[in-house]
């Protein structure tokens, strides 16, 4: 298939696809940082059927990336070649089960679910109403929050893989460690069952209340963020480190530490997707310099650079400077 008409071309291959396929999609629109270029290809496929349709006809060689509600994403200027998946209404179901259960799609916002479960009587799942991203976002990344993770509360889950391929998966099968999913990175998740125990509805909503205020106070969740930018080290802290290495607040064009809390990275002034990752590089060096401990993102770095332009470690602005 030819880089410059991929998405006619996808088109005219798959007569049966109901989905929908956007040609050069503005992904800068749908992300919290609000900045990086656009998406060769935008599908959002209608159900499981037709993700499963879509995967099994494309080509090996073509890539594939898949994104939720964009908390936890930046996007490079350059764009997303190939083909990006974002699950939409097809995925957005909450259904409440016997024995104190719930069976969502991966579209699902996570505070979504939270309230669903709060509603149900349904206790485990407050912690969710801290996690700015959607279900699928969870199960890839283990997500978590005030002491709890998602393999604390997951039961099963179903996942596409690239040849289309449905799975059905137990908790064991999804390998989880710290923020890491070992499922294969091209599967794509498309259902969750959670298992909660009986609660009373007045005091769950009351953990989620208590959950929330703590985010208000000590998050910058009304700024356009990714969310959490490095995971945290064994036995330590990264906002700690990256405080002692003195990056609060500090910019790199318009982008800056976020002096509320230093593990956030803020876009103020329009930044774009190389000032955030050389924001966050930088940061990375120095904390190193600092405390000879290397943070490791959290967030996912989607795509290539402008023509010409570095990535990854290469941005670091030189410490000191």
């Amino acid at each position: 298939m030819s880089e410059t008409n991929l998405a006619a071309e996808l088109k005219a291959a798959l007569p049966e696809l109901r989905g929908r396929l956007v040609a050069d999609a503005p992904l800068a629109d749908i992300t919290w940082f609000r900045a990086g270029g656009p998406a060769e290809v935008l599908f959002t496929p209608a159900d499981e059927a037709d993700l499963a349709y879509f995967l099994r006809a494309l080509p090996a060689s073509l890539p594939v990336y898949v994104i939720g509600l964009g908390s936890n994403l930046l996007v490079r200027d350059g764009g997303v070649p190939g083909v990006v998946i974002r699950l939409g209404r097809g995925f957005g179901e909450i259904k409440v089960e016997p024995g104190h259960r719930l069976r969502t799609g991966t579209a699902v916002p996570d505070v979504k679910l939270a309230r669903a479960a709060a509603d149900a009587g349904i206790e485990g799942l407050a912690f969710y109403r801290g996690i700015p991203g959607s279900i699928g976002g969870a199960l890839r990344m283990n997500a978590g929050a005030h002491g709890s993770e998602t393999k604390d509360v997951l039961v099963a889950a179903r996942a596409v893989d690239r040849a289309g391929t449905i799975y059905e998966l137990t908790l064991a099968d999804m390998g989880y460690t710290y923020r890491h999913c070992g499922v294969p990175d091209d599967w794509i998740f498309t259902e969750a069952l959670y298992q909660g125990r009986p609660g009373d509805p007045a005091e769950i909503q009351k953990q989620m209340a208590d959950v929330a205020e703590y985010r208000e106070k000590n998050q910058p969740i009304k700024e356009r963020t990714g969310g959490s930018t490095f995971k945290n080290p064994p036995g330590n802290s990264s906002w700690k480190l990256i405080d002692a290495a003195g990056c609060r607040g500090y910019r790199v064009g318009g982008a800056h530490v976020s002096n509320m809390h230093c593990n956030f990275l803020i876009n103020d002034q329009n930044a774009s997707g190389e000032d955030i990752e050389r924001l966050g590089e930088t940061v990375r060096a120095r904390v190193k310099a600092n405390s000879g401990i290397t943070l490791n993102w959290e967030i996912i770095r989607l795509g290539v650079p402008l023509p010409g332009h570095a990535t990854g470690e290469a941005l670091a602005e030189a410490v000191g400077a």
